[in-house]
């Protein structure tokens, strides 16, 4: 039987296991958003002479942001699948073993 400080360490440690996979999701949206940002203005920058004097977003440049993040998420998808699955395997368990440790606690 696991004693509780030991219960404590080990939901502890779930959720900061936790923590890591939501923080690494993040960092891959936060790339992809990134990146199809330096794509449309890579592309806008191709299309208009302006140069640095160019009138800031436009709806064009929105919906080509748009079409650029789409395609990087369809490139990095089965990496954000498999995070994504993680991590509802990862709330599920620490549902579970909360739900678990209320019920015990209060059967002492």
């Amino acid at each position: 039987m696991i004693e509780p400080p030991e219960r404590r360490i080990l939901l502890a440690r779930m959720e900061v296991a936790q923590a890591e996979t939501q923080r690494h999701l993040g960092i891959i949206e936060r790339q992809i958003a990134a990146g199809a940002e330096r794509l449309t203005i890579t592309d806008r920058a191709k299309r208009r002479q302006h140069g640095r004097s160019a009138s800031s977003w436009t709806n064009a440049d929105e919906r080509q942001f748009q079409e650029h993040v789409a395609g990087l998420t369809l490139t990095r998808r089965g990496e954000i699948d498999a995070l994504t699955r993680k991590l509802d395997r990862q709330e599920k368990a620490l549902a579970e073993f909360r739900s678990r440790l209320r019920v015990s606690a209060a059967q002492r």
